[in-house]
C-alpha cells in the first residue's frame, strides 16, 4: 500500500528540483502537508493504483476547525497554499484524475481598519513645521496637502505647477490607471500653497525650470522617500507617538470627512476610487471612532 506521505516525499524532492526551494520552505511544506495527511484528509490507495484520494468535503470544516483552535487566517491559507500545489504535482503525475480542490477558496484574510490620527494629532502634526525657514513653508504647505485633498504620496510627488488653481481652491490630481479627478484645497492649504510657490519654490528653481509643485532645495522634484522622511521628522516634533505615514494622513482625511457627515460618494470622488466598496471601509472606521467616543463620554457607555 502506497502512503501518502511517500506521495509528499516525492513532491518535495521535484519542487525542490524545479524551483530550488529553501530548506524552511521545504520543511513547511511537509509539516502542513502530513498534518493533513493525520488530519484523516487523504484515503490511503494499494499498490499498483494509479489514484490517490483526498477527502475534499471533509476540507472546509478541517480548516474551520483549526481556525477555532486559534490558528491564524494566514497560517490556514498557506496550508491551503501547499495543498493545492500539491494537489497539482499529484494530477501531473497521474495520481489524480480532477483537481479535488477546484470548488474551494481559502479563508479571506479579514480587511484590517486603516490607522487614523485623531483630529487633535492632525494639527499638532501641520502646526510642526517651522514656517519662518524655506524648508519648513514647504513642508507645511505638503502637510497641509496631504491632510486638505487625501493624496497618495505618489500623486502629491508628481504633481505639476500647472494643475493647480488657487484662485478656485483646486487641484487636478492624476491617480491610479491615469485617472484625473479635481479636489478642492480649502482655505488653509491654498494659503500655505500660495506662500511656497510665491516663496521658497520660486527661489529654489534653477535652470532649466521645473514644473514640480514639490522641489528640493537643489531645485529637482520631491521624492516620496523625502516625503516620508520629513513627515516623520515632523511628527516627532509634533509628539505624535502613533507611526505616521502619508496614506494615514489619507485615511484621516476620509474618516474624519466621514465623521463629520460626507457622503460615501463624495469621499469616493475625492479619494479616486474606482469601486465604492474600498471607499465603504470608512463607514466602518468612522462607526468604530463614533463607538469609542460614546463609550468614553456617555454615562451608560
Amino acid at each position: 500500500m502506497t502512503e501518502p506521505t511517500d506521495y509528499i516525499e516525492r513532491f518535495l524532492d521535484a519542487a525542490w528540483a524545479a524551483d530550488g526551494l529553501a530548506d524552511h520552505t521545504l520543511a513547511a511544506y511537509r509539516n502542513d502537508l502530513t498534518g493533513f495527511v493525520r488530519s484523516g484528509l487523504f484515503v490511503p490507495v494499494r499498490s499498483g493504483e494509479a489514484a490517490c484520494e483526498i477527502d475534499s468535503a471533509r476540507l472546509p470544516a478541517l480548516l474551520a476547525e483549526r481556525i477555532r483552535g486559534g490558528a491564524s487566517v494566514s497560517t490556514i491559507r498557506r496550508q491551503f497554499s501547499a495543498l493545492r500545489r500539491f494537489c497539482a504535482w499529484l494530477r501531473l503525475q497521474g495520481l489524480l484524475s480532477d483537481d479535488p480542490l477546484a470548488a474551494l477558496e481559502p479563508p479571506r484574510m479579514p480587511r484590517r481598519l486603516p490607522g487614523v490620527l485623531a483630529e487633535a494629532q492632525v494639527e499638532a502634526l501641520l502646526s510642526a513645521p517651522d514656517v519662518d525657514t524655506a524648508l519648513g513653508l514647504r513642508d507645511r504647505a505638503i502637510l497641509e496637502v496631504l491632510y486638505a485633498a487625501g493624496v497618495r504620496v505618489s500623486e502629491l510627488t508628481a504633481m505639476e505647477l500647472p494643475a493647480v488653481n488657487l484662485r478656485q481652491g483646486l487641484i487636478r490630481v492624476t491617480g491610479k490607471g491615469g485617472r484625473d479627478r479635481l479636489v478642492p484645497l480649502g482655505e488653509q492649504a491654498v494659503e500655505w500653497l500660495s506662500r511656497w510657490c510665491e516663496g521658497p519654490r520660486h527661489a529654489w528653481l534653477g535652470t532649466p525650470v521645473s514644473d514640480a509643485l514639490f522641489i528640493s532645495r537643489r531645485g529637482s522634484r520631491l521624492t516620496r522617500q523625502a516625503v516620508w522622511h520629513r513627515l516623520r521628522r515632523h511628527a516627532l516634533a509634533a509628539g505624535v507617538a502613533d507611526p505616521v505615514s502619508p496614506h494615514k494622513l489619507r485615511h484621516s482625511f476620509a474618516t474624519h470627512l466621514m465623521n463629520h457627515g460626507a457622503d460615501l460618494r463624495v469621499v469616493q470622488l475625492l479619494l479616486g476610487h474606482a469601486d465604492l466598496a474600498t471607499t465603504q471601509l470608512y463607514t466602518h472606521v468612522a462607526s468604530a471612532r463614533l463607538k469609542s467616543v460614546h463609550r468614553q463620554h456617555h454615562p451608560r457607555g
